[in-house]
């Protein structure tokens, strides 16, 4: 026997396009021909409109939610971290300070210690060798140490004594004037000591800097995080070389108008700006996790345990062979501008610079690209895309590259391809890296980058000058591919498996 109870009703679910569950609900009285005419309960037609209210609502709200998702994408969200602010300003200020460093030693040794029939170049070689020296050294193992102490001090520490062996300069070099140390004059000898103080001070902020960005910024705006730090990074590179000689000029014939008898200017303006970012990077905030312990590893061990996450992480160690092929190339292409400009009709070989000008451009343009549309795609095929981008662009110039117009284009295009690289690689070192293992990684990753920068800058002249300018830009162009096809292929495969 059939009930007549008009509360009852038969339920049917369907799915609406949206994806939501719409729930009608009938009263069985009305689906009985026997109770033709009843009237229905109250409550179903209060509960239908109901339903339906909540079916009009809840697609607006997800709309909202996507919108809402979508502008908490690109630079706002990570300008609008105070945190991030403080070490974006602190980093302006140290990596222009880095750049016009090397423009102010080579000011120094021209006006104190060249002589009238002597090139430069030996001189120069000299600080350069002091400079690069601790990279290859310390590298690896400050980023141990960097695990092992506070970040924020080791930020503000690092910048401030450099800011202070900079401004020690007039008096170290006044002091030691007329003096030498076998065949070298004694003030040289100390501007090596400084550079290479002050290099390796760099060698403990760069992992440092790096191990902070994923402290203070959330997952999802590390790739846009990454994006202004490498635009800065590298706009710091153009501008730095760009200017660094006419505002250490202008600093000089301040000092000069107001009769202080003082020309330490030059010095004022590069130890001033590491001071500054060391006393912005006090007001920085970083939340970190302190393990201490009664007796720490011996560094060996540490380095040993960091080899043995990246043996043990495909993602980051994938991440660092790519950034590594990356930089051999930028290494190799820093040696080949100059032949690449001496032969474009429209150029000298003193002017490769503004070749590796277009370069930074384009890495600017595709940090701004990422940042905003970057979320789009994994980062492995971004890193594939810029491969084979770089790869392209590479065999362009081995056929283009005598043109001016050409060959400035394909360079943008370059750097470009370089940001779609580079930036979702040290993304996923930060990301994929825990906390207590990010300073030992990025030691590693700086010492292995340093050492990508040195071969290339060694070899790529001599392989220029056996093989010809062609057949090294092909070359390069196999070595970006074919990293970017393995990587991708590493990943999918070892995805696959797990």
């Amino acid at each position: 026997m059939q009930s007549l109870n008009p509360d009852k009703k038969s339920s049917v679910k369907k799915e609406t396009k949206n994806g939501y569950l719409e729930q009608t609900s009938t009263p069985e009285n009305s689906l009985n021909p026997q109770n033709k005419g009843k009237v229905n309960h109250p409550q179903t037609s209060t509960q239908k409109t109901s339903t339906q209210n909540s079916l009009k609502t809840q697609p607006s709200a997800t709309s909202n939610m996507l919108r809402e998702d979508e502008e908490e994408r690109g630079f706002l969200p990570v300008l609008r971290n105070g945190n991030f602010l403080v070490l974006w300003s602190g980093q302006v200020f140290s990596q222009l300070a880095d750049k016009v460093y090397l423009v102010l030693m080579i000011a120094l040794i021209s006006t104190r210690f060249q002589q009238a029939d002597q090139t430069i170049s030996g001189w120069v070689s000299a600080v350069m060798i002091a400079f690069t020296i601790p990279a290859v050294l310390f590298g690896a193992g400050a980023g141990v140490y960097v695990d092992r102490w506070p970040k924020k001090i080791v930020l503000v520490l690092t910048n401030l004594l450099r800011g202070g062996f900079v401004l020690a300069l007039p008096i170290v070099l006044w002091f030691s004037e007329g003096m030498s140390l076998g065949s070298l004059p004694l003030g040289f000898c100390l501007l090596l000591t400084m550079t290479f103080l002050v290099s390796t001070l760099t060698q403990f902020f760069a992992p440092a800097e790096q191990t902070v960005i994923p402290l203070i910024v959330e997952r999802k705006h590390l790739l846009s995080a990454n994006s202004l730090y490498t635009t800065t990074m590298m706009a710091s590179v153009i501008i730095g070389f760009a200017v660094g000689e006419p505002v250490l000029a202008i600093a000089d014939q301040f000092f000069e108008t107001m009769g202080w008898g003082l020309n330490i200017g030059k010095e004022l303006i590069v130890g001033g700006s590491y001071a500054i970012a060391g006393l912005l990077l006090m007001t920085l905030k970083v939340r970190e996790k302190r393990n201490f312990q009664a007796e720490s590893p011996h560094v060996l061990d540490d380095l040993r345990d960091g080899v043995k996450y990246l043996n043990e992480h495909h993602k980051v160690r994938n991440a660092l062979i790519q950034l590594i092929i990356l930089f051999s190339i930028f290494a190799a292409l820093a040696v080949l501008a100059v032949r690449l400009a001496e032969i474009i009709p429209s150029l000298k070989s003193s002017q490769f610079g503004f070749l590796l000008a277009a370069a930074g451009v384009g890495m600017a343009i595709g940090a701004g690209l990422l940042g905003q549309l970057g979320h789009r795609l994994s980062h492995i095929q971004l890193a594939l895309v810029g491969s084979i981008g770089l790869a392209t662009c590479l065999m362009g110039l081995a056929v283009f590259g005598q043109q001016l117009a050409s060959a400035f284009i394909l360079i943008i295009l370059l750097g470009l391809c370089a940001a779609v690289v580079g930036i979702p690689m040290q993304t996923t070192i930060q990301a994929e890296t825990p906390e207590q293992m990010r300073g030992k990684v990025f030691g590693l990753q700086n010492n292995a980058v340093n050492i990508a920068l040195s071969l290339p800058l060694a070899l790529a002249g001599v392989a220029e000058t056996y093989l010809g300018l062609s057949i090294v830009f092909i070359g390069l162009a196999a070595m970006a591919s074919l990293g970017g096809v393995l990587t991708w292929y590493i990943n999918r495969r070892e995805f696959k498996q797990s």
